[in-house]
């Protein structure tokens, strides 16, 4: 299958690169090839340019978003929350249409104040959601983009757990799934199993994911305290 990956950071790299292992044709999206190219120094979250990146993975391809996703059967949404949207519509609705995209962002909030100053991790910015609570990140992409098939999953664990989850032990962990399309919620299953999660549990509509997406305090919290990113969480019954 042809897969569009949205985003260059850490994310978007660790998704493509998993898939071209799995046999898939992959293009990432940028918003500016050139100057996604040209960049020579790490981004603020300290991922390193992707150009060497990119000689080292050559079965992946860079493209704007618009292209990345007019040619895909399927997309995942590997952008930073709070340039998500802006993303999309510069992919194009008509070239969502119709499409199951994975939305693994966080909404996060990057505007500060004198009385509310960023929280940070270990000197990283550890932005705040919004929206929360009443609203998701994933349910204003259904919104905005209503004949695409948005699915919420894989926001709950740093990126390399992602694509390999039997990083972590024997695998025996949680992904949660939530979307309003039964179709579209097959077919991230079957991606995600092809990824190597048995435990994947659908949490039903998209209204579900506003609980998921609050979850990112936590993964910070256990990030901090355990010192890494290696690990998930297990819902056991």
């Amino acid at each position: 299958m042809h897969i569009a990956v949205l985003g260059t950071g850490a994310v978007g790299r660790a998704h493509a690169a998993r898939l071209t292992t799995l046999g898939h044709q992959v293009t990432i999206g940028t918003r500016d090839v050139e100057a996604t190219l040209a960049r020579t120094e790490p981004d603020t979250m300290g991922t390193p340019p992707i150009q060497p990146w990119l000689t080292q993975h050559p079965g992946v391809r860079l493209a704007g978003f618009a292209t990345a996703a007019a040619g895909a059967g399927l997309l995942i949404n590997a952008t930073a929350g709070h340039a998500t949207l802006d993303a999309l519509h510069a992919a194009g609705a008509d070239h969502l249409a119709g499409k199951t995209l994975i939305d693994t962002a966080v909404p996060n909030d990057f505007m500060t104040s004198v009385d509310r100053p960023m929280p940070t991790l270990w000197g990283i910015p550890a932005p705040l959601l919004d929206p929360v609570g009443g609203d998701s990140l994933a349910e204003q992409i259904q919104r905005a983009f209503p004949e695409t098939r948005v699915v919420k999953a894989l926001n709950t664990m740093a990126a390399h757990v992602m694509v390999e989850p039997t990083a972590l032990a024997d695998g025996d962990h949680t992904v949660l799934l939530s979307s309003d399309h039964a179709d579209a919620k097959q077919q991230t299953t079957d991606l995600l199993a092809t990824y190597g999660w048995r435990d994947i549990v659908d949490l039903g509509d998209l209204t579900t994911a506003r609980a998921t997406e609050m979850l990112q305090p936590l993964y910070l919290a256990l990030t901090r305290a355990l010192g890494h990113e290696h690990h998930g969480l297990k819902v056991v019954r």
